[in-house]
């Protein structure tokens, strides 16, 4: 375990302490948006201390005999807060999903995505704001899968009442605590009766708690998927299964530039990890192109989670710093290739830095 301490550059702001949070570089790209973001961190004067581990093909390359060590498993145990860089999924072959391993050993049953319109980055839509919410630890995509017999191979979709319900719950508390006023859940339930159905059922009596305060409503995903595509704005937060609410995460998040400019979390009872949606995209590892915006944003994120969890208000205050910084260097053309701008990883690092209050 490596500890990188970053200092407290005399902080000027009360109420802050040094917090201790594993940070998960990943693999590729991995390392090289970590070590950009760590750095806009200390100009920001966040008093953090990384707690360094990994997972995936870096911990493979470092001696381990897992993707996911105990040792990384037990210092977010510890320290109940990640932020995680890519790490690289083979496809077709070889060892399975981390992310999937880590929302499954930990319970981090609610994957949040909020897809945001920036200034300065052109797409064909405009006032963009939504956030997509999804179940994290069941349903087609937890990998459930067997060959019966060679050539036949069957994967295994679950839905619980359990999961189904507490994802519900958490979607609204999470609209209600942001001032969202709408929940789409896309599902395919005139298909799938017995999963989806039950799956919109505990979302439609969880619905009834809030009503007056948040409309509800239930859409078949391939024509809400048309829908979004026509009119993303008609729509306030998207709540859906595991698998769905991969698929749909991804296409939102074309919707305003690419994964390169939007944020994850992954939250359960007890712990949280904020991440890179992105791939590892190893084919430019190592070449200092790299977008760092994503694990910024979630970064972010993470500061805010933290103001509120561990009473710190200061902290929702230092990451306003930084999205507007960074808000401010895209309006400027201050932008990394993957979104029509020049700038290497650390010149946009530099970018965001200079934007920060002294």
């Amino acid at each position: 375990m490596d500890a990188i301490l970053i200092p407290s550059h005399n902080l000027t702001l009360k109420n802050i302490m040094t917090i201790q949070a594993v940070l998960i570089p990943g693999d590729g790209i991995g390392p090289e948006v970590s070590a950009a973001v760590c750095r806009i961190f200390a100009a920001a004067k966040v008093d953090i201390q990384w707690l360094r581990h990994d997972a995936g093909l870096a911990a493979v390359q470092g001696g381990s005999k897992s993707t996911l060590p105990e040792s990384t498993l037990a210092a977010i145990r510890e320290h109940r807060v990640a932020l995680k860089g890519p790490c690289t999924t083979p496809v077709g072959t070889g060892f399975s999903s981390v992310n999937v391993a880590l929302r499954k050993t930990l319970g981090l049953y609610g994957a949040v995505r909020p897809i945001r319109s920036l200034a300065g980055v052109t797409t064909r839509f405009e006032n963009v704001d939504l956030v997509v919410v999804r179940e994290n630890t069941e349903g087609l995509y937890a990998g459930i899968e067997n060959e019966i017999t060679p050539g036949v191979v069957t994967s295994l979709k679950v839905a619980t009442e359990l999961a189904s319900r507490r994802i519900a719950e958490f979607a609204f508390q999470y609209a209600n605590d942001r001032g969202r006023k709408k929940i789409s859940v896309f599902h395919k339930a005139n298909i799938m009766k017995m999963s989806d159905g039950l799956f919109i059922r505990c979302a439609k009596e969880v619905s009834q708690k809030w009503l007056g305060k948040i409309h509800y409503e239930e859409l078949i995903i391939d024509a809400a998927c048309m829908r979004l595509v026509q009119d993303p704005t008609r729509f306030d937060v998207i709540l859906m299964e595991n698998l769905y609410g991969d698929i749909v995460s991804d296409l939102a998040a074309g919707l305003i530039g690419g994964l390169g400019v939007a944020p994850g979390a992954n939250f359960g009872d007890e712990y949280a990890v904020f991440e890179a949606v992105h791939g590892s995209a190893p084919d430019i590892a190592g070449k200092g192109i790299a977008n760092p915006l994503s694990l910024l944003m979630s970064g972010v994120m993470m500061l805010n989670h933290l103001a509120v969890t561990r009473d710190l208000p200061k902290l929702k205050i230092i990451g306003d710093h930084i999205r507007r910084a960074y808000d401010r260097a895209l309006q400027d053309g201050e932008k990394t290739g993957d979104i029509g701008g020049t700038l290497s990883t650390e010149q946009f690092a530099d970018a965001v830095i200079k934007r920060l209050p002294a």
